[in-house]
């Protein structure tokens, strides 16, 4: 528990339900829909919609979403990849022939068809109580009516107001001005709200076929793409089995590959032969060791994680107790390595991660992204859609597992978690910001489990990232750590903005209430009742 005397956040203590998002807004909406006897997947996917209109640059209905599903706290956990894929008329080679080295964020060949709406569609009808226009209700209102942009949300919408204009159709729904809103002023997205009232009234089909998809896709043809209305009418998620990887007498699930969920679960395979609990948590130390577990994990993700349906991945051999015992091995507790590679895609952390569980213990970690803030910013005209740009995920190398082809899902970076303890599912969690989403599932569990930190504590805790060119900490990190960091041959650098964010929420085993966090770096909430 937090020391009272100082600024900080305490636990959200609740019995019948709650949720946890980086919205109060998409919190409420979600709790709402849970008294009026929904459940967590209709209240997920709520609060879901209500992010894509408050927190639009973060999300949207242009974008993909995963999702990791406990029924009744069961600790047989159902996973969903609700990735899109690229479309069938896509090649690498093609690309190359036209002298293009590498997917640029914001090239119409970064804009996979999107999957979220098409998962949404899933989860309701297989595990879910209400329909479209019960869950979507809140966030068209929000649409139509109004509401108060926060501080978090205005930062960054307004810092991305040239991003938005390199599309004028993206700058005429999301700019006034040509700017980005202030703190607290009013904005209204009509475009938006009625392709969501579309969704509402006809389902799925009102995304993928008809007036909406025609408009996405004669966008992007007109741009050069190569999708069609039939890329969009065949998109389907996929049921998946979590990968599992057991840490300190508990598992740690993930969605498997094409996601990069297994880079955080190798990570925490190497530090299980450390003895973290044993360090300071906020020490040199411990961050040496995660920076190092981390790094080599990163590498392994980038040299194997593609999509499975093309290529295989060898997911049992990187979490094996061989490959974490070497890779162990390679970690000198008093000298950074030399010999890695960087990351690929240090620099996107833009997301949207939230956590419902309800009165039946019915428990969903959901995320949701359009990958970098305001995804591509090709936005269809009419329909006020942004594309994601998870294509720019694609690498263009002949014989790389994740090389660009037609129909095929790229390596992703968002990543739902949920630890299991003694068989039951006691708490979905995930940290939001692109790379950075495996260092955050490591240092939030190692938060908890190692250091015996609660949810709110363990989110709290100031954090690195070992990107590109350095690793990136955060102010909340001592200037001794980060001496102690480059004494061991680390380059550190300051994170420009705080690095992701994140919720969870812990299903109490002793007296069996829900108790939730909700990371501060940004402008959420967790809300229970």
């Amino acid at each position: 528990m937090r020391d009272m005397h100082y600024p900080g956040r305490s636990t959200v203590h609740a019995m019948n339900g709650m949720c946890a998002t980086s919205q109060p807004l998409a919190a409420e909406a979600a709790v709402n829909i849970l008294r009026q006897g929904g459940n967590a997947v209709d209240a997920a996917i709520c609060a879901s919609a209500v992010l894509c209109v408050v927190e639009p640059y973060n999300t949207g209905i242009g974008g993909d979403c995963f999702a990791l599903l406990s029924k009744g706290g069961s600790g047989d956990v159902i996973g969903l990849n609700g990735s899109g894929r690229a479309p069938k008329g896509a090649s690498a080679e093609k690309l190359r022939g036209q002298g293009i080295k590498e997917i640029g964020l914001t090239s119409v060949h970064s804009a996979t068809i999107p999957g979220a709406v098409d998962a949404w569609d899933r989860l309701l009808k297989d595990h879910g109580t209400m329909g479209f226009a019960e869950v979507l209700a809140p966030a068209i209102r929000f649409a139509e009516d109004g509401f108060p942009v926060s501080p978090r949300v205005s930062l960054e919408w307004r810092y991305l107001a040239d991003h938005l204009k390199k599309d004028e159709d993206a700058a005429a729904h999301f700019l006034t001005d040509g700017m980005g809103p202030e703190v607290g002023q009013v904005v209204r997205m009509p475009g938006l709200a009625a392709t969501l009232r579309l969704i509402a009234e006809k389902g799925r089909a009102g995304f993928y076929e008809g007036e909406v998809a025609e408009d996405l896709v004669a966008k992007l043809t007109r741009l050069g793409g190569e999708h069609t209305l039939e890329d969009f009418a065949s998109t389907c998620a996929d049921y998946v089995t979590p990968t599992r990887t057991d840490y300190r007498d508990r598992q740690v699930l993930e969605i498997p590959p094409n996601g990069q969920g297994i880079t955080a679960q190798i990570a925490l395979n190497v530090l299980t032969h450390f003895d973290l609990g044993t360090l300071d948590p906020h020490g040199p130390e411990r961050f040496h060791l995660e920076m190092e577990a981390c790094r080599l994990a990163y590498d392994l993700r980038d040299k194997y994680v593609a999509d499975p349906d093309f290529h295989s991945v060898p997911v049992d051999d990187l979490l094996s107790a061989k490959t974490a015992a070497a890779l162990a091995d390679r970690i000198d507790p008093n000298r950074a390595l030399d010999d890695l590679v960087a990351n690929r895609d240090p620099l996107n952390r833009d997301t949207i991660y939230l956590t419902v569980v309800d009165k039946d213990r019915n428990a969903i970690s959901f995320i949701n992204s359009l990958y970098q803030a305001f995804g591509s910013g090709i936005t269809g005209p009419k329909s006020a859609v942004v594309m994601q740009n998870r294509g720019a995920g694609f690498v263009l190398t002949e014989g790389h597992p994740n090389c660009l082809e037609g129909g095929k899902r790229p390596l992703h970076t968002i990543i739902p978690g949920m630890l299991v303890e003694d068989g039951r599912a006691t708490m979905p969690f995930g940290v939001m910001g692109g790379a950075f989403q495996p260092v955050g599932h490591v240092h939030l569990m190692t938060n908890f489990i190692d250091f015996g930190m609660d949810v709110q504590e363990a989110l709290d805790s100031p954090r690195a990232f070992p990107g590109a060119t350095s690793i990136e900490v955060e102010k909340g990190i001592d200037a001794k750590v980060r001496a102690g960091l480059e004494a061991r041959g680390h380059r550190v650098s300051n994170a420009l903005l705080p690095l992701g964010g994140g919720q969870a929420i812990y299903l109490d085993p002793v007296y069996g209430g829900l108790i939730g966090g909700s990371d501060p770096r940004k402008d959420g909430a967790a809300i229970g009742y």
